[in-house]
């Protein structure tokens, strides 16, 4: 009998599993955004010494997942399972380092929304009594991200204007079954919604009507008020799907406009970095996440969370078969121990 399942798409944890430690790596024109302070390294030369983008996506996701089990207290030998995937055919970002940690590995690809699908199941894993330390971690890289889904950077093609900027970063996090730090309460899982918006380069309308979905299933499954989350957050939306989002959710009954925001808007200056409608990517929720929210709940200036990472889940044959882009998203409910 599914005890802590609640609602129709949602669990509640009997032992909430708690974020012990984060880490980040973005990189220089992440680090040129307004969050440059909370993240951990941020990268001189987005090569990061390698021959390629994608090995370099590679090296910063295992950096990544180095930096926060050392952040967290623990050593490498204590994590029992690496939840991770990226943007890149065969997840090779998070393949590789896998390899090169020795870490018990499940691959995930959930697009974009890959950050809390790995936040998701390592807390069902840990709730269950399977782990007591898992390491959630994901990536994406700007150049790796255009070259496999867009055009080569050589070829200097015009952007749109509701075109996201793929995010070069990074982000971990080690969970445990006890220690200190912010808790995953809830986690709401969600399902593939398609509109059937075609348009490549408006990702963000693609990814909203499942991002909205996640956020009102959430409300209608375990009954809390929108103004519980100091901050409600969707990954990957940035200025248009933010704003689709927000219309969709509220002609559900849910008013979130008071305290919702998107990775992709956070992590960038539009104007002045010329990124478009926003930020996107494996890296955006991630980074943001594990950067900038992360350590303001670890200040207590934040302390109840609702992040929604966002997937457009559309490939190479997909794109030039003409099909339409699935979304989804999957809601983390995370707050302060006492809140």
């Amino acid at each position: 009998m599914a005890v802590k399942k609640i609602g129709t798409q949602t669990v509640k944890f009997n032992s909430p599993p708690v974020i012990i430690g984060t880490s980040t790596t973005v990189g220089p024109k992440e680090g040129e955004g307004p969050l440059s302070e909370y993240f951990d390294i941020i990268l001189k030369d987005d090569l990061y010494g390698e021959k390629s983008w994608e090995l370099a996506e590679s090296k910063m996701l295992r950096e990544t997942v180095k930096a926060a089990v050392k952040a967290s207290g623990k050593k490498m030998s204590d994590m029992e399972y690496m939840f991770s995937g990226d943007l890149l055919n065969q997840s090779m970002s998070a393949s590789f380092a896998a390899r090169d940690l020795e870490l018990p590995f499940f691959g995930l690809y959930g697009a974009c929304s890959t950050m809390t699908e790995s936040l998701s199941l390592g807390s069902m894993i840990i709730d269950g009594g399977y782990a007591d330390n898992i390491i959630a971690v994901t990536s994406s890289h700007f150049s790796s991200a255009e070259r496999q889904f867009r055009f080569p950077l050589e070829h200097g093609n015009q952007r749109k204007l509701t075109a996201q900027w793929t995010v070069t970063g990074s982000g971990a996090a080690v969970l445990s079954s006890f220690g200190n730090g912010p808790e995953i309460r809830y986690v709401t899982t969600g399902k593939v919604v398609d509109l059937g918006i075609k348009d490549a380069n408006n990702m963000g309308a693609a990814m909203a009507p499942s991002a909205a979905d996640t956020i009102v299933k959430h409300f209608e499954d375990t009954g809390l008020p929108t103004d519980y989350y100091d901050l409600i957050v969707t990954g990957d939306l940035a200025q248009i799907g933010k704003e689709i989002a927000e219309e969709m959710v509220l002609d559900k009954g849910y008013n979130i406009l008071k305290n919702y925001n998107d990775c992709g808007l956070l992590i960038f200056d539009n104007l002045a970095q010329d990124t478009h409608a926003g930020g996107s990517g494996c890296g955006c929720s991630a980074s943001v996440f594990c950067g900038y929210i992360y350590k303001e709940m670890m200040k207590k200036n934040i302390n109840k969370v609702l992040l929604i990472s966002t997937g457009a889940l559309l490939s190479v044959t997909s794109t030039q078969q003409g099909q339409s882009i699935p979304g989804i998203a999957h809601a983390v409910s995370i707050v302060n121990k006492g809140s």
